[in-house]
């Protein structure tokens, strides 16, 4: 009985502006929605809590961010319970959050983590057109080449993780049976530029293997020959200038750093890969890990 009583709350606590918790939400409510493994049997009011959530991922509070809003919206995107109407409208709302002020740095980083739950449903059931996942590329392709904040994990504020959350991004769209090559040559643009980034921040949170992630999953589809992989991996080789001074270059050392976590992470997943295609990419990550002493 207590259970009914709970989800008649819940259906009827609808948000109606701005704001986190939601309107009509606390969060203890959204606390006693998780406990039941946010069910929700209501889909309008399913629908108008998750577009309500959705500002709840630039909070500070890294349980209402992450552990709250974040984890809801996944589940209800994986268990297939929001509609092609209303993904659409969450697809529109977190990318336009992408170009929102963000000092905190967390609303940019989460917008892109869950907009990467949303191309994961249109590769699990279609429902984008060509145009819309074209756009989605690019989009994609824009934000991971726009972060500048590399704050990573914060033991009081949690997680920001602007590069990964974008890498997790181009991974679901790479995992696309849709996409081709023009596309594929966007996201390997878009990557080049955060492998070694240009403020020369070294990675410690993981980065470099989720960058790999994406292009372990393009070199599957064998659209690229080794020549091809060969020169995308050279042309991230960081300047080291003058050679007597590279090991006492702060700016050396940490593109150095980089591009070698990027290609360890490489090369030992395409050692231990059964896919063919995969396996193909070690003569070119052996030969980008010869460039580098």
């Amino acid at each position: 009985m207590c259970r009914i009583w709970l989800l008649l709350v819940l259906i009827g606590a609808t948000p109606a502006f701005a704001g986190c918790p939601p309107e009509g939400q606390s969060r203890e409510s959204l606390q006693a929605l998780k406990a039941l493994k946010f069910t929700l049997p209501d889909p309008p009011a399913r629908q108008t809590l998750a577009e309500g959530l959705v500002d709840c991922l630039g909070d500070p509070d890294p349980e209402l961010r992450d552990g709250l809003a974040y984890e809801a919206l996944t589940h209800w995107m994986r268990a297939k319970e929001l509609s092609p109407e209303g993904l659409r409208v969450l697809r529109d709302r977190l990318q336009a959050m992408l170009g929102e002020e963000d000092p905190a740095g967390f609303r940019r980083p989460f917008a892109a983590l869950v907009l990467s739950e949303v191309a994961r449903t249109d590769r699990v059931e279609p429902w984008m057109e060509p145009g819309e996942r074209a756009e989605m590329v690019d989009a994609a392709a824009r934000y991971l080449e726009s972060v500048r904040d590399y704050r990573g994990y914060d033991e009081e504020e949690g997680w920001r993780h602007g590069v990964a959350h974008g890498a997790d991004w181009l991974m679901q769209l790479t995992l696309n049976p849709a996409l081709e090559r023009a596309q594929f040559d966007r996201i390997l643009a878009a990557i080049a530029t955060q492998v070694v980034p240009e403020p020369a921040h070294a990675y410690v949170f993981g980065e470099p293997g989720r960058l790999a992630r994406p292009v372990l999953y393009i070199a599957k589809r064998g659209v690229y020959s080794e020549a091809e992989w060969q020169a995308w991996l050279s042309a991230m080789t960081p300047t080291r200038g003058d050679t007597k001074l590279t090991y006492k270059d702060a700016v050396w050392l940490a593109r150095r750093h980089d591009l070698l976590a990027f290609l360890t992470s490489l090369y030992l997943e395409a050692d231990q890969s059964e896919d063919a295609q995969i396996r193909a990419l070690k003569p070119a990550i052996v030969a980008a890990l010869k460039t580098i002493w």
